[in-house]
């Protein structure tokens, strides 16, 4: 096992895997920017380093500056976290170029997952069903016109490249083709260097569903479930939930076959997420797969008792599983709530600021998972996301309504956030009923907004 590992990461997913190398005996060592010095994580590391300025860029997102304080303290692996650099390619490369393990998969099967395109055409070898589109990378707008009639629109503009939802833009009809090709192609390159894009049918009020997976270098690969992120706004996630309410005994065991065949086509090493959308036919499709760990990792691990992180870390280290697919059982409800630092009321936008007064919730079942303390400062630098509440249940209307308390019970002054919104998403009817979908957020937020409104002048 490792003796010393760099976490070149920050805020709630450097703590959760700075307490995970404390249960496991490692040290750390904890790569931040200038911002983040004084930063919870940083105290509590074995020791931190300032790799850059607050600016991303030159910090989190500089694999030099990380890989250069990796050798200096002589950390035999570096964890990534999730964003920045976790799905970085030529990162992983230069960690294995430098004798340091990634924890993660290789940077070969990272670049393979990571070109949408490659992989949308990987997994229809190998039987895994994808959304129909084009098969290749889109020469010009007028390739994009030509097969999107053969599809019918709507259809989706992506980035090979991709992620966190740049690079992509919807076409309804042939007006509006070449803007969204031309619009998606500009924002590809200035988000990732590459503005090469592929064409999918746009799948109308889809839920997304992806299934958790693990595999090891000993070639043993096993799914830990499903979890159900379809409560999203503009691409991101408020809400994820597991198991998956909409999914029938049939679909949810043919998914998790098709997630495994997905893991298996790549002989996939870490911890990793195979993502589909499922129609209202009940239809699901392979769009991608995260070769990191996700924020939602918790819903999965209340559920299974699977300590994710552990695993990674494990795989990394050239150790097998320690569990094979008869031992993962699946016990209860979970729901992860996002806790982000914005006003609903104010079109979402982010508030940055000092926290005068915190106080989580606690009890049977709830978990939390933040960087936060009374007086800390949350950075205009950084994603808004400040913690997140998870809860474990018998069943989902109980984890719902250990949520409202949980939610009712924490506390953030000093600065807005979308507490209020999310307590309130959990009284919605189409909520409580499962029937939600990705557009529900885009289609209804303002609608909860005001009904929070309304409440409390009647109160």
């Amino acid at each position: 096992m490792f003796k010393r590992i760099l976490i070149a990461n920050r805020g709630e997913i450097a703590m959760r895997i700075l307490r995970c190398c404390q249960e496991m005996g490692i040290e750390t060592v904890l790569a931040c920017s200038a911002e983040d010095m004084d930063s919870l994580p940083a105290q509590f590391a074995t020791k931190r380093v300032c790799i850059g300025p607050p600016a991303a860029a030159k910090s989190y997102l500089n694999p030099e500056a990380v890989v250069q304080a990796a050798i200096s303290f002589q950390c035999e692996a570096v964890h990534p976290g999730y964003g920045f650099l976790s799905e970085n390619a030529d990162f992983a490369s230069l960690c294995e170029e430098h004798g340091i393990l990634f924890i993660g998969p290789s940077s070969e099967m990272i670049r393979m997952m990571g070109d949408k395109q490659s992989a949308r055409a990987l997994m229809k070898k190998h039987g895994v069903p994808v959304v129909p589109g084009s098969d290749g990378i889109l020469k010009d707008w007028k390739e994009a016109a030509e097969i999107a009639r053969k599809v019918g629109y709507p259809v989706l503009l992506k980035a090979t490249a991709g992620g966190g939802g740049r690079g992509m833009r919807t076409a309804y009809d042939e007006s509006e083709i070449q803007s969204a090709y031309e619009s998606a192609q500009a924002e590809a390159l200035s988000a990732f260097g590459d503005g090469s894009l592929y064409l999918e049918k746009l799948i109308l009020h889809p839920h997304h569903i992806e299934v958790q997976i693990l595999g090891d270098s000993r070639g043993h690969i096993v799914h830990l479930g499903e979890r159900d992120c379809s409560l999203q706004r503009r691409n991101q996630k408020l809400l994820e939930e597991a198991p998956a309410r909409i999914l029938k005994p049939r679909q949810r065991e043919a998914l998790h076959r098709a997630a495994l065949r997905a893991a298996k086509a790549v002989h996939y090493r870490s911890a990793g997420t195979v993502e589909f959308v499922l129609d209202r036919e009940g239809n699901f499709y392979f769009i991608e797969m995260n070769t990191r760990i996700q924020v939602e990792h918790p819903v999965t691990e209340m559920i299974t008792g699977v300590d994710l992180i552990r695993e990674q870390i494990r795989i990394a280290a050239g150790l097998e599983l320690s569990c094979r697919q008869s031992d993962i059982s699946f016990s209860g409800h979970a729901i992860e709530c996002r806790i982000n630092a914005e006003n609903p009321a104010k079109g979402f936008a982010p508030c940055p600021g000092d926290i005068s007064f915190l106080h989580f919730p606690a009890g049977k079942g709830v978990r939390v998972e933040s960087a936060l303390y009374n007086g800390s400062r949350v950075s205009p630098w950084y994603d808004s996301m400040i913690a997140k509440v998870i809860v474990h249940a018998p069943g989902r209307l109980e984890a719902i309504r250990k949520m409202r308390v949980a939610l009712e019970e924490m506390t953030v002054e000093g600065i807005d956030t979308n507490l209020e919104f999310l307590y309130l998403l959990m009284f919605n009817p189409d909520y409580l009923s499962g029937h939600v979908d990705t557009g529900f957020l885009e289609k209804d937020a303002e609608a909860i907004i005001r009904w929070g409104e309304e409440s409390r002048k009647k109160a």
